[in-house]
């Protein structure tokens, strides 16, 4: 007992040591202070501005003396240099400010702000296809009015330019329209006028009548006849709409006038972009023709609500065709939009304003391609500053200040090993800041549990986020990881293995693990982000795989003779293959893993699966006990003697006098080579005890020493549910009674000034919550031994699915018919061969076609890579992950810990 005593502690099986500390700094020196803090990323801050601060006790300038001062007091003895004395001060606590009424919240908005205006950068860089400098070079300070000014700047001018080129874009776009609205609607107007041509004849005939009814006419009877002729004349309104809104606006149209106009229109053949949203859009140009004001000015107010827009086409052919001929030939040579220089300018002023404008289009596009390039070099570097500033400011948040408004206080959780690093970060944000007092750093005492912090690597990380994911350790609680990294790969290999599956596993990690650096620095998708994390268990579940492969004798589900020939051969030359009963031992056993023979022979699934069954249970049941041990550890760490009596103890009596007498029977089995049934063994081991075993008799003394272990089992069910709750009672009654009395120490407060503190917790023991919750412990550990012992079978089970009925058929037709050796190349080329003619009823002949076999490669391919090492992959893991979380990890794992955050601006460059 004293040899293990003496051993050195194992770090990665508890968490770092955790203390609380408390921080008073000066105002002038908070921001370098909580700068350097983040730059090394040791100390996770507590929010002492929303929460009680914790109580300090100075145990290196007071000695050891239980005298209870406030922070405030001993910064004013720092500060006034009085003499060491009690002084009492009231925190002035903001418990009930919201995170907008701290005292750093404008600071956050500011660089909130920033950030804004820096996502608005990146978004308007990638818009017009520019890079960013690689490798940023970080800065030690900031100066964040300066920047801010910058950034301010650099936003008002690209949003000008911006301005200006989408009003030039959309010039540009309404030219395009225009052109597009005189070529599609000069068809409709002629066929229009062609009509009207036909009813021109007819008002020729009454025009005489006409003349000598005018003679005989009032002045003010012509005027009004006239004005009445112009406004019934037929007009058209021509524009262009978007193409998902034409069937809803001609509806509306008709309605609106009530059928009285005729509606044309006709498909764009050239798409329009959208100046905003940069999409190119489909149009359809449309020509309404109606009759009087009312209806035009109904017309004009749902184009408008439609958003479509109407351009002014002159009524006149040959009009038309020259306004059309000039927009075509401006369209192709400036590209800008003049549609309103058309209808009020010349053609020289046209000119012109084109040249004008595609010059200022082209300095402008200039101008903002250099703007976007000069902040691409320095935005990765801007963006980390931002955050940077904003992290140091929210944590800035979380810290309160003393009634001398002098300083701030700042308590958190720090690992022991880094107090040194603390005190000198602190010491030179001191000297940074010319401070002439330094920050106090003390350790504080905590009743809250402490977080829990592991220290990883890039092999052990993944380990720990898959016993993470199940629940984060309790602080101190040991550490199922450490085992998960040899056990978790070891288990998947038992159900996947095969060592050509393995080495194509391998071989993929590998690529993961050598290309570490360049795709560590890029974005992946969820798969490839998935998989590169886990590369390091990648590779151990394909080294697992190709050793279990090669106890399986299994290479893509085929078996070779790799360690020698075969321990089996014919009894006589009748015997042609291994499918028949007549092999005979004739030397040693094959010298690794299962001999090549017993593949295809008829004994071969009641060997393999007798073997398999019967290891997974041997497997389950040590993993199980290490659990259990795993859980006395746990108890003597944390002083608890009633778990190390009253469950492990019995835990360790039931599960071995039933199961781990269950893996003994079948290692004497094994090495006696008896036939005993072990289901008849452990069914009447239960129901009749006194029995006599026959020829299922192991070994001497079997049937006392079975029904000596059924006793213990039996006593270890009480013997887990009852003391313990009692014990406990007895306790809190003794320490209430005032049978116990302890020394009162410095760590213990009273209840009314601390609510939380473990005297108020004893004061709320109740025996009946006890008492239930270890019935359910005891029921669930009883019937979860025989549950997870039978879950383990998974083991065996899975290994058996992973050799589909189909893939087996096909290797024995294939390879034993056949009754010779074939490469992996010949057997990959014949497969498909094998399904069509046994499947599609391709009988007759060899197919020679090499077509074929290459479909049978591609379908080989196929398989292996998306089947069974992607689906069973994902399977195999799926069923290791829960053989360590249930099986394994409940013996002894509460994982209701908490993980430790610090502040660590290492953290915000990865997140971003």
């Amino acid at each position: 007992m004293n040899a293990l005593r003496d051993l050195p502690t194992m770090d990665l099986l508890r968490s770092e040591q955790m203390c609380m500390v408390q921080l008073i700094i000066p105002v002038e020196s908070a921001h370098g202070a909580i700068t350097y803090l983040g730059e090394l990323g040791l100390l996770q801050f507590r929010d002492v501005s929303s929460s009680s601060l914790g109580r300090y006790t100075d145990n290196t300038r007071y000695g050891k003396s239980n005298n209870k001062i406030s922070l405030s007091a001993y910064f004013c003895n720092v500060y006034n240099s009085v003499d060491e004395r009690l002084l009492f001060f009231s925190w002035q606590l903001n418990a009930d400010k919201s995170p907008f009424q701290r005292t750093f919240v404008n600071q956050v908005k500011r660089c909130g702000e920033m950030a804004r205006k820096l996502h608005f950068f990146k978004d308007q860089i990638h818009k017009a296809g520019l890079s960013f400098a690689a490798n940023p070079v970080m800065p030690s300070a900031v100066d964040l009015e300066e920047l801010e000014v910058q950034l301010a700047e650099h936003e008002t001018e690209l949003l000008e330019i911006n301005a200006n080129s989408e009003k030039l874009h959309q010039t540009y776009n309404e030219l395009l329209e225009f052109k597009i609205v005189l070529q599609k609607a000069g068809g409709f107007l002629v066929s229009a006028q062609s009509r009207v041509a036909a009813n021109e004849r007819e008002l020729d005939e009454t025009v005489f009548s006409k003349e000598e009814y005018n003679e005989s006419t009032s002045l003010l009877e012509q005027e009004m006849q006239s004005q009445h002729s112009k406004n019934a004349g037929l007009r058209f309104i021509c524009g262009i709409i978007c193409k998902s809104k034409i069937s809803r606006f001609e509806r509306i149209l008709f309605r609106a006038t009530r059928g009285n106009m005729l509606f044309n229109q006709a498909p764009s053949e050239e798409k329009i972009m959208d100046p905003i949203s940069s999409e190119m859009i489909e149009k359809t140009v449309f020509v309404v023709f109606f009759s009087g004001e009312q209806a035009k000015t109904k017309i004009l107010k749902i184009c408008e609500a439609f958003g479509a827009n109407c351009y002014p086409v002159p009524e006149d052919i040959s009009k038309q065709t020259q306004v059309t001929r000039e927009v075509s030939t401006f369209c192709l040579r400036f590209p800008l939009n003049i549609c309103h220089l058309y209808i009020h300018g010349s053609r020289v002023g046209v000119l012109a304003r084109l040249s004008e404008l595609n010059a200022t289009l082209d300095a402008g596009s200039r101008h903002r391609d250099k703007a976007l390039t000069s902040i691409g070099y320095s935005l990765k570097t801007w963006s980390v500053m931002v955050k940077k500033e904003k992290a140091v400011y929210d944590t800035l948040n979380m810290l309160n200040f003393d009634v001398t408004k002098k300083c701030l206080v700042a308590e958190g959780w720090c690992p022991i090993f880094a107090k040194a690093q603390i005190q000198e970060a602190l010491q030179r944000a001191t000297i940074d800041s010319n401070s002439q007092v330094g920050t106090i750093f003390h350790v504080m005492d905590a009743i809250e549990s402490p977080p829990t912090y592991f220290r990883t690597n890039r092999f052990t990380h993944a380990f720990q986020e898959i016993v993470d994911a199940y629940g984060v350790a309790r602080y101190q609680e040991a550490n199922p990881a450490v085992y998960t990294v040899m056990t978790f790969p070891f288990l998947f290999a038992v159900m996947f293995g095969d060592w050509g599956h393995g080495i194509c596993l391998l071989l993929g990690s590998l690529v993961l693990i050598l290309r570490e650096n360049k795709l560590s620095s890029q974005k992946l998708g969820d798969f490839m982000e998935m998989a590169f994390g886990g590369r390091y268990v990648l590779l151990l579940m394909a080294v697992f795989s190709i050793y279990c492969g090669l106890i399986y004798n299994e290479f893509f589900s085929v078996p070779f003779h790799i360690f020698g020939e075969s321990a089996y051969k014919c009894r006589d030359a009748t015997c042609s293959d291994a499918s028949t009963i007549g092999l005979v031992k004739y030397r040693d056993p094959y010298a690794f893993g299962v001999d090549p023979s017993w593949r295809g022979s008829r004994s071969e699934l009641p060997f393999l699966n007798s073997l398999k069954m019967k290891m997974s249970i041997l497997f389950g049941i040590v993993q199980m006990n290490i659990g259990i041990i795993l859980s006395y550890f746990n108890a003597k760490f944390f002083g608890s003697s009633l778990d190390i009596r009253y469950q492990f103890v019995p835990h360790m009596i039931f599960l071995n006098c039933l199961f781990g007498y269950l893996a003994l029977l079948i290692i004497v089995k094994w090495c006696t080579g008896s036939q005993a049934d072990l289901y008849h063994v452990m069914i009447y081991m239960f129901l009749s005890p006194t029995d006599d075993l026959g020829e299922n008799q192991l070994f001497w003394g079997q049937k006392p020493l079975q029904i000596l272990l059924l006793l213990l089992a039996v006593i270890a069910v009480p013997w887990m549910l009852f003391p313990k709750p009692l014990i406990l009672r007895r306790q809190h009654t003794e320490r209430f009674q005032g049978r116990t009395y302890g020394m009162l120490t410095s760590s213990e407060v009273d209840s009314d000034v601390e609510p939380d503190s473990a005297r108020h917790r004893h004061e709320d023991f109740n025996f009946s919550e006890v008492f239930v919750h270890q019935m359910i412990h005891s029921i669930e550990f009883v019937l979860g031994s025989v549950s997870n012992t039978a879950s383990y079978l998974r083991l065996w089970a899975l290994r058996q699915v992973m050799i589909p009925p189909l893939i087996f058929c096909f290797l024995y037709d294939v390879i034993f018919t056949n009754a010779f050796h074939v490469s992996s190349a010949w057997l990959i080329q014949n497969s498909l061969l094998y399904f069509m003619r046994r499947y599609f009823s391709l009988h007759g002949g060899e197919f020679d076609n090499i077509l074929i076999k290459l479909i049978g490669l591609a379908v080989f391919a196929f398989a292996t890579a998306f089947i069974l090492l992607m689906m069973e992959t994902l399977s195999a893991f799926l069923h290791a992950l829960r053989l360590h979380w249930v099986e394994f990890q409940s013996k002894f794992y509460h994982g209701d810990g908490y993980k430790f955050k610090p502040f660590s601006f290492a953290s915000l460059v990865e997140d971003d």
